[in-house]
Order: C-alpha cells, then structure tokens, then sequence
C-alpha cells in the first residue's frame, strides 16, 4: 500500500504533464500551419526571428528562477516558503527590468541586421507581454513545486488558445493579418494566463514582510548556472535560426523553423517527464541518494525513447509528405533540413534529463559548463557551415554539436551517478510488454 501514493502521483501527474506538453505543441503548431499560409515567406521569417529573440528573454528570468524556486521549496520546510517566494519576486522584478532595458537598447540593433523594420515595434510592444508572463511563471513556479500541474495545464490551454482562435478565425474568415497584431493578441493571451496562474497558485503565495538576504543569494547562486545553462541551451536551437537570418535572409530562417516546428511534436513526451522528474530527483536525491538518481535517469530516458523513436522512424520514411502536408509546396527546401533534425532528436532525451537530473542535486555548474561548451561550438559551426553549404550547414552544425554535447554529458553522469547509458535502451526495449501486460491488455479486457 506504500506504494500507492507515489503511483497515483506518476500517473496523475504523468497524464496531466503529457496533455500540457500535448495541448502546448499542438496549438503552437496548428498557429504555425495557418500562419504559414496566411503571411509571406519574408513575413513569416521575421515573426521567427522575433519569437526565438523573445523565448531567449523569457529564459532569461526563468532560468534564473523557475528550477531554483521549485527545488528549494520542494525540499525546504513549509515555514521558510513565504521567504522564498519573496526572495523569487524581488529577483524577478529586477530581472524584469534588466530585459526591458535590453529590450528598448537592441531592437533597432536586431532591426537592421535582419532587415526587418516592423521587429522594433514588434519587440516593444512585447515588454507588456514580459511583464505579463514574468508574474504567471511565478505562480506556476509556486504550484509545480508542490507537486500540483493542473493550474500549468489550463494557463497553457487558454492562453496559447486564444492566440490560436485569433488566427484561425483570420484565414477562416480572410480577414488580413499584420505582425504587429499578432502581438497585440499575445498581450491579451499573456494578461489571461496570469489571472489563471494566480487564481490556482493563491492558496500557496504566502508572502513574507521582508526579502530575505540569505535567500536571495542561495536562490541565485543555485539559479545563475541553471539560467546559463537554459540560455546556452535556448541559443544552441535558436542560433541556427537567427545566422540564417543575419547571413542569408529571413525566408531561410523560416524555412528552417518549419523543419524544427515539425520536431517540436516529438518534445511531448520528453517535457513531460522531465517536469515531473526533477521535483521528485531533488526529494528523492535528500532521501534515497545518488542510487535513486541513478535509476530515474535510466528508466526516464529509456521511456522517453521508447515513444519517440516511433514518431522519428515516420516523420523519416514520409518527410516528403509531411512538409507538404504541413507547409505546402513552397516549402521544398525543408524537407532535406526535416531528416537532419530528426536524428539530433534522438539525442534529445538524454540530454534534457542530463541537465534536469544535474540541476535537482545541486551540480548546476557542471550543466552550465557542458551546455556552454555545446552552445559554442554550435555557434562556431554555424557560422563557417551556413557560409560554406547555406541553409543545410545550420542542420549538419547543430547535429555535430549535439553529438559531442551527448558524449561528454554521458562520461560525466557515468562519474557522477554511475549511469550506464546502454541500460536506456534496455528500459526502452522493457516498455512495450510493460505497457501491453499492465495498460493495454487490462483496458481490452474491460470492454
């Protein structure tokens, strides 16, 4: 019967996160399947340039402190959360004010290396979207780390929704779409998403009289790698995108965004777990010690790969159709960057529960380094790739770089915790009678 409660966790939790991740990509890429048709190649190339500038200034407060709110109150008495989640206001709102600096000092910097005029007034009107979504990360912070997700699930839901209702009903309806309407709509989406986010979180916002030095600085000692190493991260998907932009023209960048849009969908269930892996690694690392670690990263990754490597395997054989399907025919020249994208993916489990299982137990610096290392040598290939081959050396740069990031993350999980990673395929291969004998076969029997 001990084991009840943990069950009951991993599936609720499981199932919530799954439809999260789920609901998340699926109106992000239905957005993109009509906006794709609605606006120009040169169009639709700058609004992807301006969401990978703006996902980068979102990371840059989450990183800093989403993982290090979750963990400390997650694995720290009830009486010191109201310091914590004040200490985590305080260094958001400065935060807060160091981006929208930024923010005001680059976008003409960003306009004129990409050709792109209507990004200045793209970017400052997404300052109130920042504000915005900076106070529901908070609250949700707030609620992951009491093992809660509802709340996260219908945040995603209404306000990536609503976005989404506005350009169907344009290209349902014909109506003409301007980019800087396109941010109008996200300032409404994002205003929603914080009253959501709140109204679950209020239970568990107790706010203390005075910010607390000590847990300022513990918060941010813990939050400065984990915010390097999601920025590094972050720059390592993105950077492709944006030299393609700067060194050829904003339509390659689109075009490339249509191959990773495509790969998004196989992030479902990597996402998933990795959210519900690293409150119970930073529990599970204080009780049962590095022998636990061990064993969720093995069997994480392995179940990860067990329902991705499907998906990959189709996405392969039909890339042709699929981009047709998608994008349409005017965008042949992503399909050759699909099948590229598609064997990185591979590698993608493995390293987002490296850097998760790494941050739960305290090595935040050792993600740091190894993210960093990847991201740069990502940045060095794109840029003598892209010049040398186009587009197509954005696709072989991130491959080579996220090859060389999955050895050096495997040698160090081997000395940290001991990982086997061939014990991975093992657990993956261990999936599908599991899930046959104990899921599939129950369910047919009750019919």
């Amino acid at each position: 019967m001990e084991n009840k409660p943990k069950d009951q966790y991993w599936i609720k939790s499981g199932f919530i996160n799954i439809l999260q991740n789920f609901s998340g990509v699926f109106f992000g890429f239905a957005g993109f399947y009509v906006l794709v048709r609605l606006l120009s190649k040169h169009d639709f190339g700058v609004w992807t340039l301006f969401i990978s500038t703006t996902t980068i200034l979102e990371a840059i407060r989450s990183g800093l402190l989403q993982n290090a709110l979750v963990k400390y109150i997650s694995s720290s008495d009830k009486k010191e959360h109201p310091e914590i989640i004040t200490a985590s206001f305080a260094i958001s709102g400065i935060v807060s004010v160091f981006c929208i600096t930024t923010i005001l000092l680059i976008a003409p910097f960003l306009s004129r290396i990409w050709d792109s005029p209507q990004l200045v007034s793209l970017l400052y009107f997404y300052i109130a979207i920042y504000l915005f979504s900076g106070m529901q990360a908070q609250f949700n912070g707030v609620e992951q780390a009491n093992l809660r997700f509802n709340g996260i699930f219908i945040t995603t839901i209404i306000r990536q929704g609503t976005f989404f209702a506005y350009v169907l009903a344009c290209f349902v309806f014909s109506i003409h779409v301007e980019l800087i309407y396109l941010v109008w709509v996200q300032i409404l989406s994002a205003l929603l998403g914080m009253l959501i986010a709140y109204n679950f979180a209020k239970d568990n916002l107790v706010l203390s009289r005075n910010v607390s030095k000590m847990w300022v600085n513990k918060l941010f000692g813990y939050g400065k790698y984990a915010f390097g190493t999601l920025i590094s991260s972050l720059l390592s998907g993105t950077i492709d995108q944006m030299m393609l932009g700067a060194l050829l023209s904003p339509a390659a960048s689109g075009a490339f965004n249509i191959a990773v849009r495509v790969t998004n969908l196989i992030d479902i269930p990597g996402n998933a777990v990795a959210t519900i892996v690293f409150p119970q690694s930073a529990k599970r690392m204080e009780s049962e010690g590095t022998g636990a670690i061990k064993y969720l990263y093995e069997k994480s990754v392995g179940t990860t790969l067990a329902l991705v490597v499907p998906v990959v395997l189709f996405l392969y054989l039909f890339s042709g159709t699929v981009i047709h399907l998608i994008a349409g025919e005017k965008y042949n020249d992503s399909i050759p960057l699909l099948q590229i994208t598609l064997l990185y993916c591979l590698l993608g489990p493995f390293g987002r529960l490296f850097g998760n299982i790494l941050d739960s137990i305290g090595k935040t610096r050792v993600t740091f380094l190894v993210v960093i290392g990847s991201a740069t040598l990502n940045l060095i290939l794109n840029y003598f790739l892209i010049r040398s081959i186009g587009v197509m050396g954005a696709a072989y740069a991130t491959l080579i770089s996220s090859i060389a990031g999955f050895i050096v993350a495997q040698v160090i999980l081997r000395k940290t915790i001991g990982v086997n990673v061939l014990n991975t395929f093992v657990y993956m291969f261990q999936f599908y009678p599991e899930f046959l004998n104990k899921h599939l076969k129950p369910m047919l029997k009750m019919k």
